[in-house]
């Protein structure tokens, strides 16, 4: 098990859609995995999450979801720079997520953009 959690989580996740599986079971949970699982649900990469606090786990139900990856190292972008990344990690203009962790919490490339702040790149997936 390696140091970054969001990073394993999102391997494990695309490892079972790999393999067709519906459902994934995630041993080890942190706060920026669970904002960064809500940002997957609103985008409708994932279906449902549910936390187990006593054994500290997730139950995740996968939805419409192709690629998930965390990107390392974790560049810092100004608000210049996020079409750039944008760019580099997206299949195609219209399609997939990148998550910027900003002094305003996670959120996604776009809304990033409309708020016309910078962060940093935490994951993507389409």
């Amino acid at each position: 098990m390696s140091q970054d959690i969001v990073a394993d989580a999102l391997n494990v996740i695309k490892n079972a859609k790999k393999a067709r599986k519906e459902v994934v079971k995630i041993k080890i949970i942190s706060n920026l995995l669970i904002e960064v699982l809500k940002i997957m649900k609103q985008k409708g990469a994932i279906k449902k999450y549910k936390i187990n606090s006593k054994e500290k786990s997730i139950e995740i139900t996968i939805g419409e979801l192709s690629e998930c990856k965390a990107i390392k190292p974790r560049f810092s972008v100004d608000k210049t720079q996020i079409e750039k990344y944008r760019r580099r990690y997206l299949p195609a203009r219209n399609l997939g997520t990148v998550i910027v962790s900003t002094n305003k919490g996670l959120m996604t490339h776009e809304e990033a953009q409309e708020e016309e702040t910078g962060g940093c790149l935490i994951a993507f997936f389409y």
